[in-house]
């Protein structure tokens, strides 16, 4: 199973920038789908940006424009470019990791497919004050 270390986080006011990384190992040969989810206080886990591993990526519409994920495939590592950061942005965010083909831009639009993942970071936290 593939082990993930997130990294990255920390307090920012609004308007400022982050960019969160994920170190994975311990997987075999194959693809893996990657992105990055986020879970605040009271509320539930929910997915932020995925990524395939040739790097066609989806979004979380309040998160369009802001954020970049990307991958690099030889370094093992995924990442998240936080620009124009929100308060409601604050969160913990954690990756995830599948060889499920469509898992993980299904969980964009049907949270429900969330607790199919099994592959999970400890998280870095996020927060942004206005």
């Amino acid at each position: 199973q593939v082990q993930l270390v997130e990294s990255g986080g920390g307090s920012v006011q609004t308007g400022g920038s982050l960019r969160l990384s994920c170190a994975a190992s311990g997987y075999g040969p194959g693809s893996y789908y990657m992105g990055w989810f986020r879970q605040a206080p009271g509320k539930e886990r929910e997915g932020v940006a995925v990524i395939d591993a040739v790097g066609r990526a989806s979004y979380t519409d309040s998160v369009k424009g802001r954020f970049t994920i990307s991958r690099d495939n030889a370094a093992n590592t995924l990442y998240l470019q936080m620009h124009s950061l929100k308060p409601e942005d604050t969160a913990m965010y954690l990756c995830a990791a599948t060889r499920v083909p469509g898992l993980l831009t299904a969980t964009m639009s049907d949270a429900s497919h969330v607790r199919r993942l099994n592959s999970w970071g400890q998280g870095t936290q996020v927060t942004v004050s206005s």
